[in-house]
């Protein structure tokens, strides 16, 4: 039985294994690279403090290669269950293969079991084996990422550490029962390519924020969290207040953020003058004479800034620290390890009482 598998399996993962080669080689040639300019970059504009100007720059030269290896890790759990676990039973129940296995001395069970295993764990090496690849290569870009792509970003999240793997196995078994249900190949892969992009959907909105319960704290305003000023309105200052980055915690996963006045009042308006991730404050504040009056050259923003702290203006948000991003990889893989046995259980009920 496993013989017979595997030469029904065997082009398949012929094909992942010399894609993860591919992948493995260019990550390789090019990782230590990457590292060592990083380090080089840190090291020139550490004595300075011009780290900020370097992160930029740096994220900015390798952002595109940097999205295309995170789209690789987030497609690949997807196409697993679309190819590999959607058709692998709906393909004999179309030819009616499984009726002669059956009468032979290969139980149901074992059938199933086989098939599942076989396939199953080269889905989650594979799925495994890329986001570890692509985890260590893109490590000098996530620590110099901007806050809406750093590691605990939902986008980036799940192309990261073991979740892949979590992901992969979720989505074969997904796509087995679904195909045993539908007993259709072509219906059986379009349910769970819907099926599997509503649940990755639904889990970094409605479920991971709530895995741990989140940090609250108030922030003076600063280079971290502050996109820049805009022109007086009103007789007030404008600051658009970045909502994906709070001071002291770089990488970290803002879940809220607002703009606090002295008197608590809070401020959540946008405005088309400010980038689309901020939002902004107003601060009345002389732009005439004192602190934040226009300067010669590039504005004074750090004595304007501290003009505005010490008038009370502050930056309230809710968040997840970098720190839980491990933990946070071990408890939603955990979660979909679960799922993966409560389908695999469902499946394994449906053969031997349902299906014939």
């Amino acid at each position: 039985m496993i013989w017979l598998a595997w030469r029904q399996f065997r082009g398949s993962v012929t094909m992942m294994a010399a894609v993860l080669v591919v992948l493995a080689a260019t990550l390789a040639l090019t990782g230590p690279g990457l590292a060592s300019r990083y380090a080089a970059g840190i090291a020139d504009c550490t004595p300075d403090g011009t780290c900020f100007e370097f992160f930029d720059r740096f994220f900015d030269e390798y952002q595109t290669p940097f999205l295309a290896v995170s789209l690789v890790v987030l497609l690949l759990p997807g196409l697993v269950g679309l190819f590999w676990g959607a058709p692998l039973i709906t393909r004999e129940l179309d030819a009616g293969t499984h009726l002669l296995v059956w009468s032979q001395s290969i139980t149901r069970g074992r059938w199933l079991a086989v098939k599942l295993a076989l396939t199953g764990l080269a889905a989650m090496a594979a799925a495994g084996l890329c986001g570890l690849l692509v985890t260590w290569w893109s490590d000098p870009l996530d620590r110099s990422a901007v806050p809406e792509l750093a590691q605990m970003a939902p986008v980036v999240f799940g192309a990261r550490g073991i979740a892949p793997m979590g992901y992969a196995a979720f989505a074969f078994v997904l796509g087995v029962t679904v195909g045993m249900l539908v007993r259709r190949t072509l219906p059986a892969m379009a349910l769970t390519l819907a099926a599997f992009a509503a649940i990755q959907l639904a889990m970094p909105l409605l479920v991971r924020p709530h895995l741990m319960p989140p940090v609250s704290g108030t922030f003076e305003l600063g280079r971290e969290n502050v996109d820049g000023m805009g022109a007086p309105k009103g007789g007030s200052l404008q600051i658009f207040l970045r909502t994906s980055a709070v001071p002291g915690h770089p990488g970290a996963w803002v879940l809220s953020s607002e703009f606090v006045e002295p008197s608590g009042r809070r401020s959540a308006g946008s405005s088309d003058d400010g980038p689309s991730s901020t939002i902004v404050g107003a601060v009345p504040v002389s732009t005439t004479s004192g602190p934040c009056a226009p300067q010669a050259g590039p504005p004074g923003m750090n004595g304007c800034m501290a003009e505005i702290n010490r008038l009370g203006y502050r930056q309230q948000a809710t968040f997840h620290p970098l720190e839980r991003f491990w933990p946070f990889q071990w408890l939603e893989t955990g979660i979909y390890a679960l799922l993966t046995l409560g389908l695999t259980w469902f499946s394994f009920w449906w053969i031997r009482r349902r299906l014939s």
